[in-house]
């Protein structure tokens, strides 16, 4: 008989565990509702208009979009080909090097934009933000770097195993 040596998490990182997990499931669904109720974006969509207009010239080429998303090329190119069929955004040739694709937010991409961040900032400020004061925000600050260093190192250990 083999000896179980499996480190559990104690009761208490169980129940914060499991608040962690909920949070992450259930923000992200009220989220999607908001936004497709008010402007027919999902969260995906938000987030990939977001960061087009956050650039120069409102384009980036499709890898660098992935990886600042955390998705792989091939999810990222389904997407933003419904995004594409929607008039959101728009795939152009890389003049420079020839090389892959730029996504370019369009006009009506900015628009539709424009139109869903103030219901979603809302609803962030709500619902997030809503019953902490500045120390409570501080202190999730904290803690979200350090789960997010966290899956860095743990991102650079899985990569150089796979090597």
């Amino acid at each position: 008989m083999t000896e179980d040596r499996t480190v559990w998490l104690d009761d208490h990182q169980q129940r914060v565990w499991r608040l962690w997990l909920e949070v992450t499931t259930t923000l992200p669904a009220v989220l999607n509702r908001q936004l497709s109720r008010d402007s027919q974006l999902s969260v995906q969509d938000f987030e990939v208009l977001v960061r087009l207009s956050e650039t120069d010239g409102g384009e980036m080429r499709v890898v660098a979009l992935a990886e600042h998303m955390g998705w792989e090329r091939s999810r990222l190119s389904h997407h933003l080909t419904r995004m594409e069929k929607r008039g959101l955004v728009e795939r152009r040739s890389c003049c420079s090097d020839g090389r892959g694709a730029l996504i370019h937010l369009t006009d009506c991409g900015m628009t539709a934009l424009k139109q869903a961040a103030p219901g979603h900032a809302a609803l962030v400020r709500r619902v997030v933000f809503g019953d902490l004061d500045h120390g409570h925000l501080n202190d999730l600050e904290t803690i979200l770097s350090r789960v997010r260093d966290g899956l860095i190192a743990e991102e650079k250990s899985q990569l150089a195993v796979s090597d």
